[in-house]
Order: C-alpha cells, then sequence, then structure tokens
C-alpha cells in the first residue's frame, strides 16, 4: 500500500491536503480516508491503554469479540425488568405487611350476619314493650275508677246499688281480658345485633385478607417472570461468551467486568496484564500486524523484554514512543522523509 499526501498553500498562507492510497501495482482505493481508517483504527489498541482503563472501558473494548450479542440491548432490558420487578416487590411488602395486620376472629364465618332481621325485630319489641306499660297504665286508671265508684256506693245509698252492679261488670271485663305478654328482652336484642355487627367486621377483614394473598401471590408471580426473563438474558449472554474466541485462554467476562482466571482483571500482577493487554491488541490487528504504545517510557526493561518476545513469537511489529535524552536516536522523520542525523 502506498500512501501519498501533498500540502497545498494558498494564496491566503493557509495549506490544504489531499490523499492518494494506492497498491503497489498503482491502483487507487476510491475512498482512502475510510480504508485508512479502517487499519489505523485497530493500530490505536495501545495494550498499555487498555491495561490502565477501568473495569467498564475494558469490557466494553472486548465486547466485539463476542458477535451477536447487544450487550446495550440486555443492559437495557436488564434495567427495565430490574426497575419493574423493584416496583412488583415494594408492593408485595406493602401488601404482604397490611395482610399481616389483619387479625381475623377464631371461628368468623365467610358471608356478613343480617343485621336488618334483627334491627327489625328490636323494633317491634320496643313497640310492643310501650303498647303493653299504655295497656297496663290504663287498666290500672280503670281499676282506680273501680274503686272510687265503690267508694261513692258505700257514700251514696241511694245509688249504691246501680254503682255496685256497674263496678261488678267493670271488673269482670278486666277479668275477662287476656293476660298481658311478657315484656320482651330488647337489651338481649341489641346484644344480639351488636355481636353481628362485630362478626360482620371479622367477615369484611376476612375478605380483605383474602384479598390480599390473592395480590401477593399475583405480586410474586410477576416479580418471578421479571427474574426468570433476566436470567435467561445472562444465561444466553454467558453461553454466548463461552463460545467466543478470546484471545487470552484465561480471559472471561464478568458482570460488567474482565476476568483473568476468574478474577478481576485489575486483581492481576503488572506482568500478567501486560501478556494479556498485547494478546488482546493483536488478536485487533490481525491484518496490519503493528502495535503502537505511546507511553514506552513507562516500561521497564522486564517489560520490554516481554514485549519483544511476544511481538517476536507472533510476527509483530511494536512502536514505541520514548523519551530519550542522550541524542542517539536512531532516525528521524521530518517532512515525511528520512532525516540524516548527526
Amino acid at each position: 500500500i502506498i500512501v501519498t499526501r501533498t500540502f497545498k498553500r494558498t494564496t491566503e498562507g493557509e495549506f490544504t491536503t489531499a490523499i492518494i492510497v494506492a497498491n503497489a501495482e498503482g491502483a487507487r482505493f476510491p475512498s482512502p480516508q475510510r480504508m485508512l481508517d479502517d487499519l489505523l483504527g485497530s493500530l490505536s489498541f495501545d495494550p498499555l491503554a487498555f491495561a490502565r482503563m477501568d473495569a467498564k472501558a475494558q469490557f466494553n473494548e472486548l465486547r466485539w469479540f463476542v458477535p451477536g450479542v447487544d450487550f446495550d440491548a440486555l443492559e437495557a432490558d436488564n434495567r427495565a425488568d430490574y426497575e419493574a420487578r423493584a416496583g412488583f416487590n415494594r408492593r408485595l411488602k406493602e401488601a404482604k405487611a397490611l395482610e399481616a395486620g389483619i387479625v381475623v376472629p377464631p371461628g368468623t364465618p365467610d358471608d356478613d350476619v343480617d343485621t336488618t332481621d334483627l334491627a327489625r325485630r328490636m323494633q317491634r319489641a320496643a313497640t310492643a314493650n310501650a303498647e303493653a306499660v299504655a295497656e297496663l297504665a290504663r287498666r290500672e286508671r280503670e281499676g282506680q275508677r273501680a274503686a272510687e265508684l265503690l267508694e261513692r256506693a258505700r257514700e251514696l245509698g241511694r245509688r249504691a246499688a246501680i254503682m255496685r252492679q256497674e263496678a261488678a261488670s267493670i271488673i269482670e271485663r278486666i277479668k275477662a281480658l287476656p293476660l298481658l305478654s311478657a315484656p320482651v328482652d330488647v337489651e338481649a336484642l341489641a346484644r344480639a345485633l351488636e355481636t353481628a355487627a362485630t362478626t360482620n367486621r371479622a367477615v369484611a377483614q376476612k375478605r380483605e385478607r383474602e384479598r390480599l394473598r390473592a395480590l401477593i401471590e399475583e405480586l410474586e408471580s410477576k416479580s418471578e417472570a421479571h427474574t426468570i426473563r433476566i436470567e435467561e438474558r445472562e444465561a444466553a449472554k454467558r453461553a454466548a461468551v463461552a463460545a467466543a474466541k478470546m484471545p487470552v485462554p484465561d480471559i472471561t467476562f464478568g458482570e460488567g467486568v474482565i476476568l483473568k482466571a476468574g478474577v478481576p482483571f485489575d486483581q492481576a500482577s503488572d506482568a500478567e496484564k501486560l501478556r494479556a493487554s498485547v494478546a488482546i491488541a493483536m488478536a485487533g490487528n490481525p491484518k496490519l500486524r503493528v502495535l503502537r504504545i505511546r507511553d514506552g517510557s513507562l516500561l521497564d526493561s522486564d517489560s520490554l523484554r516481554l514485549i519483544a518476545e511476544l511481538a517476536q513469537k507472533n510476527d509483530y511489529q511494536v512502536w514505541i514512543e520514548r523519551v530519550n535524552d542522550d541524542g542517539k536516536v536512531g532516525f528521524v522523520i521530518e517532512d515525511g522523509h528520512l532525516k540524516e542525523t548527526e
């Protein structure tokens, strides 16, 4: 691949630039910049930069090793299910608290007691008792009147016989009247009415408890359904990750982190992290077999030797930026050309 970039100065003193990308036979690529971006995009993978990334960034960097799994969509679906399940669980907790607070007395029936008949009987009893009292008073007045007449008969000899006869007649009428019925126990009916009201309150509590139990079962079922969906997605993701061809055998995906031999990547030793990062970088550059390390000055001799061994073993070039103030650099490139050094 031959890349030619041309710079021209404009009359205003500014610069314009153009790029041509051709193969060894001279055939030009129609979209040169895109072609270079495709090559250099993977070249930008810096092993040291990867090793210094946080866990989430490392996780996202390696997701392209698992084709067919939309991690963002899975996370969004899981978040939706987590939120929905949290809502059901809140309602479930409230329903359980309400259900636990309802105390139903033993032996409470399923249906309400009919208080209408008791109230009607109580009213009739009160009326009957009032009528009996009035009748008793009337009879007492009649008796009093008979006594007064007898007194007058004794005083009035002239009309004594007539008065005696009338008094006797009244007495006979009184005796002929039917006996009054015994007063109805209104207090007993009131107690029965109060008992019915208590029973009906217990029935209402029983029904409310049954409603809450049904609601609890429904909420538990819905919550479990969201849990199952989350677990199914996680199982599918784990299966896809397990089937993925990772560049390092003991590199796997955890919950939002990269694992090295089953432990979080950041807990591995510096040498293990460097070896794994270089292997991942090489796997990301299968065509242009070049790695670029910007902070090469941070590498000690052991790390440089390890990188050199990995590059030689896998037929890669490694371009390392290092600070050097001894003036003995190997070569200098200036304006795109190799410049002789003193």
